[in-house]
């Protein structure tokens, strides 16, 4: 448990979620196998970056942060990411939308 690293002081789950569940997401990094994944080797690409996928449930870790199971749909694979590494297509602050302009539409074609 001493390599365990609290990379925050933040206790998220003193907070409400970042995300819902069936919320649509988007990946902010590669996600590989760190071991805990079965049926895969270790270091295999799970996840590419900027992968779509929707919160499945949520859960917490070392009674400090949220996990999201979040389902990916190119990939398949379900895997439990934290907040940091997620972004919402579902419900992106007024400023970036209007930065998107007419491409907002866009997004709901993106699953």
């Amino acid at each position: 448990m001493a390599d365990i690293a609290r990379d925050d002081d933040v206790i998220e789950i003193a907070y409400p979620p970042r995300f819902e569940m069936g919320e649509r997401v988007v990946s902010r990094s590669v996600v590989r196998n760190d071991g805990t994944y079965n049926g895969k080797d270790i270091g295999e690409v799970l996840v590419q970056r900027g992968e779509v996928g929707f919160v499945r449930s949520i859960g917490t870790f070392l009674q400090q942060f949220y996990i999201y199971a979040v389902e990916f749909t190119v990939s398949g694979h379900r895997v439990g990411m934290r907040a940091k590494e997620l972004c919402t297509l579902d419900k992106l602050p007024p400023e970036v939308l209007a930065q998107l302009g007419e491409r907002v539409g866009q997004l709901d074609d993106i699953r």
